[in-house]
């Protein structure tokens, strides 16, 4: 009998754990719940945001996983590994968190809804945690979905610094572009915070010594990533533009109906 297919979800955003109902955390609840309907099996992450209630989601660390150290323009940042389920959906959320990123902050942006300084190095820490801890698990995806712009440097990290990972290295990965986007750009050293061994200057030729815009982040996860799909209608016409002149593969907006996306994860592989 054939391996069943496997797909990985990075998302920035999950309802229920975050409570308000808009149609992108919906679409990121429904997904995984579709796909594993179908006979695939999934792994769904999200950022533990301090936002969310951990006793009424029922969320435990997993000894496990955590305890490893992510380090950052120089400082370690340990990371804790929790994990909760959606009972009616039967799937489990794991959640990627860390005291100084996460669990202390509300969630992108602070009580008086400003962004955060650091929003550069939370976006680092999110997303190699999260393909750190999938190693830990050696779990091999077929597909990773990459949704909101947190999520936004793992197609950079899958093609370069983990490009000769037996895990990684036959995946689709799959950018999702929507409208909630960040203000502040990220600084001028963002380039440098985020490398490691494999990712070199002439990968980041269009962000190195930059300020780094949202437009520009979510360019960098367009090139590094195998499809693309349009979550939301008011997305930024020039993502549009770079996504579909960019020769890739686009889903574009049908109303955010999971089977679509099932469909179009299919006929990548």
């Amino acid at each position: 009998m054939a391996e069943p297919l496997r797909a990985l979800f990075i998302s920035q955003e999950i309802y229920p754990f975050l409570s308000e109902e808009n149609p992108i955390r919906v679409i990121n609840r429904k997904l995984p719940e579709v796909c594993q309907a179908s006979g695939m099996e999934t792994r769904t992450f999200m950022p533990k945001f301090g936002e969310i209630n951990e006793r009424r989601n029922q969320l435990h660390e997993v000894i496990r996983l955590s305890g490893m150290n992510i380090i950052i323009d120089d400082t370690d940042y340990p990371l804790l590994l929790k994990v909760a389920s959606i009972q009616s959906a039967r799937i489990q959320i794991y959640f990627i968190d860390n005291d100084d990123f996460f669990s202390k902050r509300k969630g992108l942006l602070d009580s008086h809804g400003n962004e955060y300084a650091d929003n550069d190095e939370r976006s680092i820490f999110y997303v190699r945690g999260t393909l750190e801890t999938v190693k830990k698990l050696r779990w091999t995806p077929n597909i990773i979905f990459c949704s909101g712009w947190m999520a936004a440097l793992a197609p950079l990290y899958l093609k370069k610094a983990y490009a000769d990972t037996p895990f990684f290295s036959d995946a689709k990965i799959v950018v999702s572009l929507d409208a909630q986007s960040f203000k502040t750009p990220f600084g001028t050293r963002f380039a440098e915070k985020l490398k490691i061994e494999g990712i070199e200057d002439g990968d980041l030729t269009e962000i190195l010594n930059k300020q780094v815009t949202y437009t520009e982040l979510m360019k960098l996860a367009i090139h590094y990533a195998d499809a693309v799909t349009i979550a939301d209608p008011a997305t930024d016409a020039t993502l549009l533009d770079y996504a579909n002149q960019s020769g890739k593969p686009v889903l574009p907006y049908e109303g955010n109906n999971p089977e679509s996306y099932l469909n179009f994860f299919k006929g990548l592989l």
